[in-house]
């Protein structure tokens, strides 16, 4: 059965919480298995050493995303090079599939203006503000359709014709709740574009729970209301995540009698804070977080892997060793950085310089000629 065919609040589940198979495993092969498996420790363990940069002075606030692995890496493996992923601030391992390097990830979070995005892997720069980043992912997946773009096409095709690359959006529950959210699935559907909305429900828009955003028994239950298909999957089983997620992909991509746009609720947990600023046992019960990391995704599927004999003790510590190597040299990088010159930050505010742009310029070069350039470049 279609996972389209289902109803909205029937969850979709490939592995249950033990790593007990309860669908159909997908069509991976045991190499991709285990790189899906490999990019859920990395994303783990990047995760671990940025929240400790920032506690160390090194790196700026940082959104953790311990929890989330599952629904970033299943559905940007389900993904093709030439689409394009629209994150939100927390899409560190989405975006890292799709090709950006993690010492990107971490430039950004250190205030380095090079950092967080990358137009060569088709990843848009992390959208802080709530939501914005979806009726991007609407007008990319438009302006594909109009010019045809495919990947790999020599020449642009007609309008319509399949193969169009698509656009995916990455935003939280609290993102529902806003008018960015309504407008952009709404023109989605009315244009019938090639995308794909991916709500990573984590319970929480920073305090609010779930259930004060909104009285919709689920979240992709709301996309009726646009004319397109929604469906809800257990965003803690990478299977069932990229399962869905490529069905979704292959819809948006080949035209057919279904509508092309999908909005995707992925039901999972965050097991940290909402940011390193932000201190979650205000308003969770810590009974509560030890409830979901009973599902965590990383074990779950590993017990799948070593069962199934796809994975043993010295191919996982094999992955550990070079998942620390990864990530330590990804710190160094991004650590010895060239810092920008200060004239960089004006450089991309207009097309023009506005009056008040030229005026702060000013300001700034007087600053230099008074200070000396070392008052704004030093640690």
């Amino acid at each position: 059965m279609s996972v389209f065919d289902r109803d909205p609040d029937d969850r979709v589940q490939v592995l249950d919480v033990d790593g007990e198979l309860v669908g159909d495993v997908p069509d991976l092969s045991d190499a991709e298995l285990v790189a899906l498996y490999r990019h859920l420790r990395l994303a783990r363990h990047f995760d671990e050493r940025a929240v400790n940069l920032q506690r160390q002075g090194r790196m700026g606030t940082y959104p953790p995303l311990a929890g989330q692995e599952a629904a970033q890496v299943g559905s940007a493996f389900a993904l093709a090079d030439g689409d394009w992923i629209a994150p939100s601030y927390r899409e560190h391992a989405a975006v890292h599939v799709h090709g950006l390097d993690l010492s990107d990830i971490l430039l950004y979070w250190m205030g380095h203006g090079a950092g967080g995005w990358d137009t060569d892997a088709n990843v848009l720069p992390a959208a802080v503000p709530i939501a914005t980043q979806i009726p991007h992912t609407t007008g990319l997946a438009l302006a594909s359709k109009l010019r045809g773009e495919s990947e790999g096409s020599e020449s642009p095709r007609k309008p319509g014709e399949a193969g169009d690359a698509v656009a995916c959006a990455y935003f939280g529950d609290g993102a529902t709740s806003e008018g960015d959210f309504h407008e952009g699935l709404n023109v989605a559907g009315v244009f019938d574009v090639p995308a794909v909305f991916v709500c990573n429900n984590n319970g929480w828009a920073i305090s609010v729970p779930r259930e004060r955003q909104t009285a919709s028994p689920t979240l992709a239950g709301k996309a009726a209301a646009y004319g397109i298909d929604g469906v809800q999957v257990d965003g803690m089983d990478p299977l069932a995540t990229y399962e869905v997620t490529r069905a979704a992909v292959e819809k948006a991509r080949e035209p057919g009698d279904r509508p092309r746009p999908t909005l995707i609720e992925a039901v999972q947990y965050r097991f940290g804070a909402h940011t390193t600023a932000d201190d979650p046992s205000v308003y969770r019960d810590e009974d509560e977080v030890a409830a979901w990391r009973r599902r965590d995704p990383i074990p779950r599927l590993e017990r799948f892997l070593r069962e199934t004999g796809r994975l043993d003790d010295e191919v996982v510590d094999d992955i550990e060793a070079s998942v620390r190597e990864q990530v330590t040299e990804a710190i160094d990088r991004a650590e010895n950085a060239p810092r920008p010159d200060p004239e960089a930050m004006f450089a991309d505010v207009y097309a023009a310089p506005s009056t008040e742009l030229r005026a702060q310029h000013d300001h700034l070069n007087r600053l230099r000629d008074r200070h000396g350039d070392d008052a704004f470049l030093k640690e």
